[in-house]
């Protein structure tokens, strides 16, 4: 079932997974992926079917054509997919030669299908996969790791925010000789901040197993390294400012946008939560932007945060006075206003009309 023609799989087994996923109809679904196995390498199930598929409704939910409980349930239907690859390549995966690794996703990171997907491939070419799933605390991370002596740990997360996280985890590996291969959108454009955080980067499945068919191997202890010492930027405690005055800067950016778009005086208990929640992204991935020292992790988030807001109907420019209210309370904090002064160039004015 891992060889057969070795084939693409066809535009039509495309669509009709598609399809599957978002009429949420998991043995459609799970059908259409055994008949691509019938007739295409597992690997290419994986990468070349089953991802796209997955890429897809997250696009579409972005776009506001689904809901967030489609999503959902395509994304569970995903993983089952997935299963089904896995068990039908089980037989002949008894004896993994290649080595042993460990696959997770950072703590808090609760995407789990890309780790998933890395875990299967490399376990089609041969590797003994410990598969730890979401959310993996860094101590139970590294106790696994001495308990199996794995020869790599490779970190999976999709949410900027978590990289102070995986920095963690990144650097306890390494204190314990274990080389990290990280992945993930979380670690941004090719890969800046792996390589920043001093891991090593893969853009994809099949990446990943390239670089650990190199056999890496585990190095000599190395001792536990304070963030600053591998970003000095941090000795300036704008980042640990920011995170420490976090519920102040929320309430008060809270109090700033009612003032400046009213229309949010007459949003609902559920409407007023939502707002809520959007500001402490705000200030969580500004945050995240000063412990990387990198702006444009900030003005992604708040292109992307744009582009949902109008997909859904809400003006993009109702996150400027956000923006205004931090860049007032931040006034000292020369590489926060830094970032704020730019992202604010990047939303469209409103004009009289709006306001009105």
């Amino acid at each position: 079932m891992s060889g057969g023609k070795d084939t693409y799989p066809s535009a039509e087994s495309r669509e009709q997974l598609w399809q599957a996923l978002i009429d949420g109809d998991e043995t459609r679904a799970v059908t259409v992926v055994r008949r691509a196995l019938d007739t295409g390498a597992a690997e290419r199930v994986l990468l070349e079917l089953i991802a796209p598929a997955q890429e897809r409704v997250g696009l579409a939910w972005a776009a506001n054509d689904i809901t967030v409980a489609q999503e959902h349930a395509a994304t569970s239907i995903s993983e089952r997919c997935v299963a089904a690859v896995a068990d039908a390549t089980a037989p002949s995966l008894e004896d993994a030669v290649a080595g042993r690794v460990l696959v997770a996703c950072v703590d808090g990171e609760w995407h789990a299908l890309p780790a998933r997907l890395v875990s299967e491939v490399l376990r089609l070419r041969g590797w003994r996969v410990d598969y730890l799933g979401a959310q993996v605390p860094t101590e139970h991370l590294i106790a696994h790791v001495h308990r199996t002596g794995a020869q790599a740990v490779l970190l999976s997360s999709s949410i900027p925010t978590l990289l102070p996280g995986a920095h963690q985890a990144i650097g306890a590996c390494r204190s314990v000789g274990v080389p990290v291969l990280a992945g993930g959108a979380a670690f941004g454009p090719q890969g800046r901040y792996a390589r920043l955080l001093r891991a090593e980067w893969a853009k994809d499945a099949s990446a990943a197993a390239a670089l650990l068919g190199r056999n890496p191997t585990r190095t000599r202890a190395q001792a536990v390294r304070l963030p600053e010492q591998d970003l000095p930027h941090l000795n300036d405690q704008e980042y640990t400012m920011v995170c420490k005055t976090k519920p102040q800067l929320v309430k008060q950016t809270l109090v700033d946008v009612e003032e400046g778009f009213p229309a949010m005086r007459h949003y609902s208990a559920f409407q007023l939560d939502r707002t809520v929640e959007d500001i402490d992204f705000v200030v969580s991935y500004l945050a995240t932007a000063l412990y990387v020292d990198d702006a444009g992790l900030f003005h992604r988030f708040i292109t992307w945060t744009a582009d949902i807001l109008a997909a859904r109907g809400v003006p993009p420019w109702c996150l400027l006075p956000a923006l205004e209210s931090l860049l007032t309370q931040l006034k000292d904090f020369p590489r926060a206003t830094g970032i704020l002064g730019a992202a604010r160039h990047l939303l469209t004015p409103p004009g009289p009309a709006q306001l009105a």
